[in-house]
């Protein structure tokens, strides 16, 4: 009998079954009941608790698809391994592909391929983390009444939620007009035996986000009960109920749910205990502010927790700010760094602080100020590379590669407010919510007044495409507005990966793995989404 692959792939990772194999063990008869759930939750807690540690632990881990790839390579290390991928696809993060980027075959598209390793290591990565939350979820009774039952299952279900809505928006287009289109298969607590016994197929995308739905309306029930009753989290690697107020407003902004993602996003600010970044200290040195480094940090709402002892740091350059950083050392020394789209750059304004994030066309920016900085970003780097993140601690040349990594910051909830409030219907309001975010924060002489919603949603899109950059968020952006890969102007140094890709091509699509084809009888090759040729490269403007 073949063994699903989906769910075979999830055992690589020794953490994800050493922190789980207990919670996944059922009574003799292999039927759970609620109150052996119950027990299971309230009798060992440290078992629980065990294996929420476990989903978000496997957001940053060393080489987990090594087994499954047969090969050991430097741009595997978790979710960030797909945040990377995302941003090379696009067109805004530009890099050159030498010999030392590891995103080259997501900057040409060659990823596509189902035999792609990054192919691979998306769908291992997503379903890794499903497979433990599936784990934590199957022990506890969502009927609990125990707080920390509560936090511990809402956080289990937002992750899981977390996943599926990544998935849906890298296997299939847009939401609205693909709702019967095939997603990706839907494995939950309740079918996971069954489907990794007989396999199981591609479930529809109203299907996928009907589960999502589910899954953080529940979620954001049990965390806000659970931290009215005292219940915290140690620190903000864990979902928390501003977190999947904030998931959700993702997932209406997605289904074009207008005056849902307002309300969530309105709702994830209110339960937020922290604000924006001010212009303040963004004008600070980059080493002094050590912006973009750390979960303690006011405007992160969640992100990734990395540890000095973490093997992706003592691997020294196996992790993601050896990929993305400018001032640390790592991979971007020798792969020139990575830069932002120069026609973006040319829309921001000289007072928006956050032009400073990259080198001008001098290769200066004021938040490299001191001599160290200076000539470590002249001997590696060129114009419009980035300085958005800090190294570690501050320390320029830094090889203890130790930086957390955000998954979500409080100004992305004002962004979703004030295109969600406009598209809903009002415009007026969508502009004040926009225009005071951004004067307020990053510009004071900031001054747009849209005379429609889509002017809105373009001034958004556009202000999502600066303020998030580099931070794996706008491929989503790109899917969901239905928008082209136009790669001229950009400044990509490599003729070959100036695209202008339509949208709507099936090459923006990501395909199953064949392993998982392969391996899952349920799922054929015609299920899989369409094998596309590269996109071809087109003339560049030179502005």
């Amino acid at each position: 009998m073949k063994t699903k692959y989906i769910l075979a792939s999830c055992l690589v990772s020794t953490l994800a079954w050493t922190g789980c194999q207990e919670i996944d063990t059922y009574p003799e008869g292999g039927t759970v009941t609620s109150q052996q759930k119950e027990e299971v939750a309230e009798l060992n807690p440290d078992r629980a608790e065990a294996g929420v540690n476990a989903i978000f632990a496997l957001f940053s881990q060393y080489m987990p698809n090594s087994g499954a790839l047969g090969a050991e390579r430097h741009n595997d290390f978790g979710y960030p391994t797909i945040m990377l991928a995302m941003d090379a696809n696009g067109m805004d993060v530009v890099s050159d592909n030498n010999g030392y980027n590891w995103a080259g075959s997501s900057l040409d598209y060659t990823d596509r391929s189902y035999s792609s390793n990054e192919c691979q290591m998306v769908w291992n990565d997503l379903y890794s983390i499903i497979y433990a939350a599936n784990n934590v979820i199957a022990t506890i009774d969502p009927a609990t009444e125990e707080s920390a039952s509560k936090k511990f299952l809402g956080q289990a279900l937002a992750a899981r939620a977390f996943c599926y809505h990544v998935l849906a928006q890298l296997y299939q287009f847009n939401y609205v007009g693909h709702e019967t289109s095939p997603c990706v298969p839907l494995i939950t607590n309740e079918n996971s035996e069954e489907a990794a016994q007989n396999g199981i197929g591609r479930a529809t995308v109203q299907e996928v986000y009907d589960q999502i739905k589910t899954d953080l309306d529940q979620a954001i029930e049990l965390l806000t009960a659970a931290e009215e009753a005292g219940e915290t989290n140690a620190d903000k690697r864990y979902i928390n109920a501003a977190v999947a107020y904030g998931l959700r407003a993702r997932m209406n902004l997605t289904m074009q749910n207008w005056a849902e993602a307002a309300q969530d996003a309105d709702q994830a600010i209110a339960s937020f205990t922290g604000s924006p970044v001010s212009i303040e200290t963004l004008s600070l040195d980059l080493c002094t502010s050590k912006v973009f480094s750390d979960l303690s940090e006011t405007n992160w709402m969640w992100g990734i927790n990395v540890d000095e002892t973490d093997d992706v740091v003592s691997s020294g350059i196996v992790n993601w700010i050896s990929h993305m950083g400018s001032m640390n050392y790592g991979y971007a020394n020798f792969s020139l760094g990575k830069q932002i789209n120069r026609a973006l750059y040319n829309t921001i304004s000289d007072t928006d602080v956050r032009k400073h994030w990259w080198l001008d066309e001098n290769s200066e920016s004021p938040i490299v100020s001191s001599a160290e900085e200076k000539e470590w970003i002249s001997y590696y780097y060129g114009p419009y590379t980035q300085v958005k993140f800090a190294p570690y601690n501050g320390v320029v040349g830094q090889s203890t590669n130790a930086n957390d990594m955000p998954l979500m910051r409080i100004e992305e909830m004002y962004l979703i407010k004030a295109e969600a409030e406009a598209m809903s219907g009002n415009v007026g309001a969508g502009n004040n919510t926009l225009r005071d975010f951004v004067s307020t924060y990053r510009d004071p002489q900031y001054s747009f007044n849209g005379s429609s919603a889509t002017d809105i949603q373009e001034e958004v899109y556009r202000q999502r495409r600066i303020e998030l950059w580099g931070e794996g968020l706008i491929w989503f952006d790109i899917m969901r507005l239905n928008k082209p890969v136009d790669r001229r102007g950009a400044g990509f140094p490599n003729a070959p990966m100036v695209f202008n890709i339509p949208a709507g091509s099936d090459i923006l699509l990501w395909r199953i793995p064949e392993n998982e084809i392969m391996s899952n009888p349920m799922l054929e090759e015609s299920d899989n989404n369409p094998s596309a040729p590269q996109p071809q490269p087109v003339a560049d403007v030179v502005e």
